[in-house]
């Protein structure tokens, strides 16, 4: 990855619906090369998925701090809580008091709710601390 991919990424991150044309203006690239780039750049894992984020007038966005079992991998507990709990954007391992901390974007605060109960019942995780995000700057 080069200076101008970076600052494909940049665009990308700031408008995910951007296209080639626009980007390639931003970064003074054809659209051709321009998606040659943003193609390698799948290829090669360093972007995974185009998503979509929902705005603070619509839905609810939690974090959740987790502890879990010295007795249990990190990694596995982290895995489960991305692949098998509804709301869960992405997840950290961490380091401090907490081991992971969950991003939540849910439609609503019942479905918040309702996610952070499926992480109390992860096998492995001891203990949750959950944060309602208010704002977003």
């Amino acid at each position: 990855m080069d200076e101008l991919d970076e600052k494909i990424l940049e665009v990308l991150k700031d408008d995910g619906r951007a296209s080639h044309i626009e980007i390639g203006r931003k970064v003074g690239l054809s659209e051709g090369a321009v998606r040659k780039r943003i193609k390698a750049m799948l290829d090669s894992g360093a972007i995974s998925k185009f998503t979509i984020q929902l705005g603070f007038t619509k839905g609810a966005k939690a974090v959740a701090l987790v502890s879990v079992n010295p007795q249990i991998p990190t990694s596995t507990v982290s895995k489960s809580l991305k692949t098998k709990i509804p709301g869960v954007e992405v997840v950290y391992e961490i380091t401090g008091q907490y081991d992971i901390a969950a991003i939540i974007s849910t439609l609503s605060i019942a479905d918040v709710n309702r996610s952070v109960e499926e992480i109390r019942g992860v096998k492995g995780v001891v203990n949750t601390n959950t944060m309602i995000i208010l704002r977003q700057w």
